[in-house]
């Protein structure tokens, strides 16, 4: 026998749930296909970044911009063969977002449907890129 014998007990917890966790950000198809459009002639960049900066009525306001690469802190979203990353002062903020694309007679953008923001006051910031 070895002197460096590790032992482990494994015991059933009843009554015990898992919660399931939420995305960090999920993209409907429109997302998808206009975040593919994007990047389908520039092969240099691996994907779109969202980050978040003071501004706007509320103090903050998202950005979107093209990225070369994954810094360390980022949360990484890979959905249907697309990769969005989240930089890391985002990414309380928009957990469990939905990211929408949106076309129509008025406007083309990106909609972050977020569930925690609690009002807006309805200066309606937009994203372009």
């Amino acid at each position: 026998m070895s002197a460096s014998m590790v032992r482990a007990t494994v015991r059933a917890v009843s009554k015990r749930r898992i919660l399931p966790t939420r995305a960090a950000l999920t993209l409907t198809p429109a997302a998808v296909n206009q975040v593919r459009m994007l990047l389908q002639d520039k092969p240099e960049y691996i994907g779109l970044k969202v980050g978040v900066r003071t501004r706007g009525c509320n103090g903050l306001t998202y950005t979107l911009d093209y990225t070369k690469e994954k810094n360390q802190a980022d949360e990484e979203v890979l959905q249907d063969g697309v990769r969005v990353f989240i930089e890391k002062k985002a990414q309380l903020t928009l957990l469990g977002t939905e990211m929408d694309f949106v076309d129509s007679k008025l406007s083309t953008e990106f909609v972050f449907n977020n569930p925690n923001i609690k009002g807006t006051c309805g200066c309606g910031e937009s994203f372009s890129i």
